[in-house]
């Protein structure tokens, strides 16, 4: 799993196997996971849904690309979309609409561009945790596509973490509501 921001991109295998992981914890302690996806466009899904008995504890996801369906579908409130705000609307609102326990929401701009004047690599992550949604915040280094893959495979990462909790395993550096690493 990731342990810092300055971790190398996994493998594809390394990907699936932590996507394997996060599939027997769910199915350990009976979650329901759920995504948000705005940058990664449904490749975290499309991860997740690889895994073992994914359509027993993997209710879906959302891929909300354009700002219209962050605003009107996931709640967002009006303004930057790239925010903690956004994440924390995205994760709240998915876990709602799809039935979870558990959903994990991304946003944040890839690159090469500027938008909204946030950086290439600036990614908000929201997690919703049986009613409670914790953010963190990440810049990640490299072109779009390493961006994305960093990205996936963050919110992965925190899922197992998450997930992890229901057996009381808990990584304690797992950021809590509001703190900020970069």
């Amino acid at each position: 799993m990731i342990a810092d921001p300055d971790d190398r991109v996994p493998t594809d295998s390394e990907l699936a196997q932590w996507c394997e992981q996060l599939a027997e914890l769910a199915e350990e302690n009976n979650r329901v996971i759920a995504t948000a996806e705005s940058l990664t466009a449904g490749n975290l899904a499309a991860e997740l849904g690889r895994a073992s008995e994914s359509g027993d504890w993997y209710s879906g996801g959302i891929v909300a690309y354009r700002k219209e369906v962050k605003y009107d579908v996931l709640h967002v409130p009006e303004g930057p979309v790239v925010s903690e705000a956004a994440a924390t609307a995205m994760a709240r609102s998915t876990a709602t609409l799809l039935g979870a326990d558990l959903a994990v929401a991304v946003t944040g701009e890839a690159g090469p561009e500027t938008q909204e004047d946030v950086p290439p690599g600036t990614v908000w992550f929201g997690v919703y945790d049986n009613g409670s949604v914790e953010t963190l915040h990440r810049v990640f280094d490299g072109e779009p596509e390493q961006v994305l893959a960093s990205t996936i495979a963050a919110s992965v990462d925190l899922l197992i973490q998450h997930a992890k909790a229901g057996t009381g395993d808990r990584d304690e550096q797992t950021p809590r509501t509001g703190e900020e690493t970069s």
